[in-house]
């Protein structure tokens, strides 16, 4: 390369500085430029270029970003170490542990050895998570390092195309939308999506481009007619335009279903004005100017979004007929909407010890870290970090008036639990804007949630939450109250998951095959005894499920084992249960079905944990016992005379909707000094509700006397017990 070029290409560094107006140290930046150039000499890339231009590139985007000194070092050195002879230690012989460590940070990155894609992208995004904890700096230049490959992704293979713009869509613009850098986001967005649905993106961008000359002569009205209007009135008025990213309007038309035409907000006008005070002026303004359309006012002053993102929202119709979106904001807040954490970057200023501000923003990162550390199995991993970092949010309100942000498609359950732990542990039921909704009722921005609490000891969360709730900080709460509070439960829980999952594979191991089977999965999920492997079972912190195809591969199906049982006395031993032929063997009533005394109910040998009892038209009992997989399993059984427990039962209420019902019900049951265990509402298609309530009887005689008691409540039009 002659000095000519490589002195044009400096000059590309010289010139992004220049139009930063940073204080940058141009002469450590000049000497990182000259050792990554020489330590990538000869290298190419797939697309026959230098591969020097893609460290250059992604130092230019780092400075676009006004990042400092340190990080365009970073940017420059960032292959260096993992693709040259440079070491790290001659890194931090020339520019000091804090450029080496950036440069480690973003290297560590790339160093994934794993058995799957998935794997791969789990310890990927966990090590980028750790490496974001340390230093923010890490995850800005590999957002910069991504969008350069994303930019010349073109060279790349159609399966390396597919895989990184799936990876870039699902973690990496995420991560700049958490981080608030707009730009980025929008781009690595638009990028992805070209290579992922090539049709709708060129269908998208043949549309915009045919709207081209209307969409820019339109625009240029209506900010002439705004600056006409308020220019005077508001100093400091800076008015401009803008057109929805691709992305942006591809999900709203092919997976929300909206014609192009029915996307109100895809030519925008942003107005940026000195003072919040002006914004709100503003906003007058525009609305005596132009009709809003009711429902798309949204201010994000008042409550910013996560990423630190504020602006007043509006659409209104101009007199053509045509839609637009306005969008008010402060100096301040469009650097920081551009920008995001770049924007507040607090060693920019040299600025040392904690920011609080700062650090309260990326409190997110370690709540990701926090919500994986109960969690082994790699796609639940990948589906918590999707999950938390998507990238659209709702906002409920609390009765008192509190803000809460949660992810879109979050329920009432995971409300609860972004309060506190002790509102979501205590719960049983839920109202929005004053009527009772479903457990699985989904918020809406708006929304004023009540949640319903009891003050019942000992009362907690159900399982059948962990198959509800959006969110991982939720899903860990749950798990962790289980974890604490229901140790011997989740050991059984866990068995019979363990038990029931073989079965169903036909999987139907020796006990010294399921012996050795058990003792290395509790040494592979960092167990220290079966019993703990179990309780993780049972609290969902493995997904037995998933472990099933390799279990079949090492064991493959064999026929069914017959069991011969010695005859002896009914003996009964424990839960009120007589087991025929069997002695001091433990009991466990089943809670698929939740069997009470007075009906019919049959026994099924677990592998060396005693009876499993179940009703006999339970879903989990066969038909035909002499036909199915495990006859010599299952053992007659029936009640003692006088059993003394309490046993759960759940019935379903089905009735109108009307004020007050619930506290009708409760009290119904609280005058029959029946505990209730748990209360799950949700609306009928037809208006209706469906109440199910798990209450403690005595027997099967008990529970009809509550049913109708249940049943001449106002409104109640049909009780049914529910059936396993």
């Amino acid at each position: 390369m002659d000095n000519v070029e490589e002195e044009m290409r400096f000059e590309r560094l010289t010139e992004a500085m220049g139009a930063r107006q940073e204080d940058y140290n141009v002469e450590a930046i000049r000497r990182a430029y000259d050792m990554a150039r020489a330590a990538h000499e000869g290298q190419k890339r797939l697309s026959g270029e230098p591969y020097f231009t893609h460290p250059l590139s992604v130092a230019c985007i780092v400075i676009s970003l006004g990042m400092d000194t340190e990080s365009v070092l970073a940017a420059l050195l960032h292959d260096a170490i993992e693709d040259t002879e440079m070491t790290d230690e001659d890194i931090r012989r020339a520019f000091g542990d804090s450029v080496a460590n950036l440069v480690e940070g973003v290297t560590k990155l790339n160093k994934m050895a794993s058995r799957s894609r998935e794997q791969q992208q789990a310890e990927n995004v966990r090590k980028m998570l750790l490496a974001m904890d340390e230093d923010i700096r890490v995850i800005i230049i590999k957002l910069a390092d991504r969008l350069h490959n994303m930019r010349t992704l073109d060279a790349q293979s159609r399966e390396k195309q597919l895989e990184k713009s799936l990876e870039t869509l699902e973690i990496y613009a995420p991560i700049a939308h958490r981080l608030g850098i707009r730009a980025l986001k929008e781009e690595l967005e638009d990028r992805a999506i070209r290579y992922l649905d090539p049709v709708a993106y060129a269908e998208i961008r043949e549309r915009l481009d045919k709207d081209r000359t209307y969409r820019d002569d339109f625009i240029e009205s209506i900010k002439k007619r705004i600056a006409e209007r308020i220019g005077d009135s508001i100093p400091g008025l800076s008015i401009e335009g803008r057109v929805k990213s691709v992305h942006g309007i591809y999900r709203k038309m092919f997976i929300q279903g909206k014609q192009f035409e029915e996307i109100y907000d895809i030519y925008a006008v942003r107005i940026i004005v000195n003072t919040v005070n002006d914004c709100y002026n503003v906003l007058g303004l525009i609305h005596e100017m132009f009709r809003p359309i009711p429902g798309r006012f949204k201010d994000y002053i008042s409550t910013p979004k996560p990423n630190m993102y504020r602006s007043l929202h509006t659409t209104v119709i101009s007199r053509e007929g045509a839609p637009f979106e306005v969008q008010i904001r402060t100096w301040e807040m469009h650097h920081t909407a551009e920008y995001g954490i770049a924007a507040h970057w607090k060693y920019k200023e040299g600025v040392s010890g904690s920011d609080g501000r700062f650090e309260e923003r990326l409190a997110w990162i370690r709540q990701l870290l926090e919500n994986q550390k109960e969690v082994d199995d790699v796609e639940e991993i990948v589906r918590t970090i999707k999950t938390d970092l998507a990238p659209e949010d709702i906002f409920g309100v609390t009765p008192k008036g509190d803000v809460i942000s949660l992810p879109v498609g979050s329920t009432v359950i995971d409300f609860a639990y972004a309060i506190h732990s002790a509102i979501g542990n205590r719960m049983i039921g839920a109202k929005v804007d004053g009527r009772i909704v479903p457990l699985d009722y989904k918020i809406n921005t708006g929304d004023v949630v009540e949640i319903l609490t009891t003050s019942q000891a000992g009362h907690g969360p159900s399982r059948d939450w962990l198959k509800i709730v959006r969110t991982s900080e939720a899903r860990n709460k749950i798990r962790a109250w289980f974890k604490k509070e229901r140790r011997a439960e989740n050991v059984e829980t866990g068995r019979e998951e363990v038990e029931r999952t073989l079965r169903q594979a036909k999987l139907h191991l020796t006990d010294e095959e399921f012996d050795t089977l058990i003792r290395e999965l509790t040494e592979r999920n960092h167990c220290q005894t079966a019993e703990d492997f179990y309780a993780k079972v049972g609290y969902g912190g493995v997904n037995f499920e998933n472990l099933v195809p390799a279990i079949r591969d090492r064991f493959k199906p064999k026929p069914v084992p017959e069991i011969v049982r010695p005859v002896k006395e009914n003996v009964s031993s424990g839960e009120g249960v007589v087991i025929e032929g069997l002695d001091n063997c433990p009991i466990k009533l089943s809670r698929c079905c939740s069997p009470i005394p007075g009906d019919d109910i049959i026994g099924f040998i677990t592998r060396g944990h005693g009876v499993s009892v179940h009703k006999r038209d339970c879903t989990n009992v066969p038909k035909d016992i002499a036909h199915s997989d495990e006859p010599g399993r299952w053992i007659a059984a029936h009640w003692a005379e006088k059993p003394t427990a309490s046993f759960s039962a759940t019935i379903q209420v089905l009735s109108f909707d009307r004020e007050g019902l619930l506290a009708d019900l409760t009290t119904v049951i609280a005058n029959m000094r029946v505990m209730i265990h748990g209360i799950n509402a949700r609306l009928l298609k037809d208006g209706n509700y469906a109440i199910d309530l798990t209450v403690m009887v005595e027997s099967a005689e008990h529970l009809q006397n509550i049913i109708r008691k249940v049943g001449a409540v106002n409104g109640v039009y049909s009780v049914e017990r529910m059936v396993g």
